[in-house]
């Protein structure tokens, strides 16, 4: 497999690279995905025959349609510690997103609780006093405007399924190019399979402490170039 991805922090153990649109995180055997492409880059690196086993700590994840940074660990210890930091809610994760509609006020927090449907890779929004539901919260700021709606920046306070695209969506601002949720306007390079289409949703800024040393990451990811002139 080609890389299809680019490399945006690379230190140690640790690794950040700006995931393509279409691309899942994690995939069962036979399927590409984004950990496959990152275990080949460090084989290259290393020097490692195709056969060669790789660790590679999975320390978050992004949704298939959706663009931007996302961390790896090259091994257990620094895999830990990184999981730890997002599991304690101590990493700050900004998105931009392009919604459909015009989002007002100019700032402001969205609170829901959400329920990930068994066996399907959706979520819905459901009342405060269901059982299923989780707490969603995430604070926005309008950056500014685009054809066919508004342009976002995200700071996520859970991470919850589908979290920015069920939360917009609800509110009648569908992610740009997001058909799942509701959206009817296209974005991005036209593709066969409906699966590989991307949304208007970038993890712009990643930021947490360098695994192995006392340090602050902050790592941003360039947009894809077929957004809009932001």
């Amino acid at each position: 497999m080609s890389q299809p991805f680019s490399v945006i922090y690379d230190d140690g153990p640790c690794l950040v690279v700006n995931k393509p649109a279409g691309l899942l995180t994690q995939a069962p055997r036979g399927i590409d995905s984004l950990e496959l492409a990152v275990k080949d880059f460090y084989r290259e690196r290393e020097g490692k025959s195709p056969s060669d086993n790789i660790y590679l700590g999975i320390i978050h994840r992004l949704d298939r349609p959706v663009t931007g940074a996302i961390a790896f660990a090259r091994h257990v210890r620094a895999a830990k510690r990184m999981a730890d930091q997002f599991q304690n809610r101590t990493v700050s994760k900004t998105y931009w997103a392009l919604v459909e509609g015009n989002v007002e006020p100019d700032e402001g927090t969205w609170v829901d609780y959400l329920h990930k449907r068994h066996g399907m890779a959706q979520a819905i929004v459901v009342e405060e006093d269901d059982p299923r539901g989780k707490k969603a919260i995430l604070h926005y700021r309008v950056r500014g405007h685009v054809e066919h709606g508004t342009w976002l920046e995200i700071e996520l306070e859970t991470g919850r399924t589908h979290q920015i695209r069920v939360q917009s969506s609800s509110r009648g601002h569908a992610v740009i190019g997001d058909s799942q949720y509701g959206s009817t306007v296209k974005f991005g390079p036209v593709v066969e399979d409906l699966r590989e289409q991307g949304i208007a949703l970038h993890a712009r800024l990643l930021g947490f402490r360098h695994p192995m040393r006392d340090e602050q990451v902050v790592v941003e990811a360039p947009l894809p170039d077929y957004w809009p002139e932001l």
